[in-house]
């Protein structure tokens, strides 16, 4: 088998990484591990946990193979989880892995937890990047978008911020998240821009398949 193009000889586990399967992430042409790590975990959203032993087992999973990491602003108020991957990566080769963060969702307060606003994602992505302390981040989403007062705002000022962004060499691609898949689908159909790869949870499973309504619309590449 091929090894995944994130494969650094000296810092991976070898065999480790032979078991992983990768597969392409949406319209990015990234490869990545069937298993990521999930950045909420470091948030402190469930129970409390030792930091050290977390940076320990991020770090172990990236040489065991998992190459994509996904976090957010939202997922720790004080940005728990970006500042403890910060201290994580630090000494990891920045091409051993795919990191991901989200914009637009910052507590969970609905009525005052989200901007979605052009300057205010800007901001985010900057904050960011400095509390994860690399140059840039592979994957930049708008976070539950669900909850902005409207598609407009998405369509008309977080997206393009967020090219924005990808222009000014602070991110890869471009992505969207949230749970209503019909407000996805709107919100892409009606971008000016072309939106990578989408991230929808729990909506194609035995109590809940409703995504596969939407997969012929999701699996077609969308245009600039």
């Amino acid at each position: 088998m091929s090894l995944p193009s994130t494969y650094v000889e000296g810092f991976h586990d070898l065999e480790a990484v032979k078991k992983m399967k990768y597969n392409l992430l949406g319209e990015t042409g990234l490869k990545v591990s069937h298993l990521g790590f999930g950045g909420a975990a470091l948030a402190y959203f469930y129970e409390a946990f030792d930091e050290e032993k977390a940076i320990e087992v991020v770090r172990d999973a990236l040489k065991k193979g998992v190459n994509y990491i996904d976090t957010a602003a939202y997922y720790g108020k004080t940005r728990c989880s970006e500042r403890i991957l910060g201290k994580a990566l630090k000494g990891v080769p920045r091409e051993a892995y795919y990191i991901g963060t989200k914009v637009g969702r910052f507590s969970g307060d609905v009525a005052t937890g989200f901007d979605f606003t052009y300057k205010r994602t800007i901001e985010s992505v900057n904050e960011s990047l400095q509390l994860l302390g690399i140059d840039y981040v592979d994957i930049i989403q708008a976070h539950d978008i669900e909850f902005a007062p409207n598609v407009d705002i998405v369509v008309n000022e977080t997206f393009p911020a967020l090219v924005e962004v990808v222009k000014a060499g602070k991110a890869k691609y471009i992505g969207v998240t949230g749970y209503p898949i019909s407000v996805l689908k709107e919100a892409i159909e009606r971008s000016k821009f072309k939106v990578d790869c989408v991230l929808c949870y729990a909506r194609s499973t035995l109590h809940d398949s409703t995504l596969q309504e939407y997969l012929p619309f999701f699996q077609v590449s969308q245009k600039i």
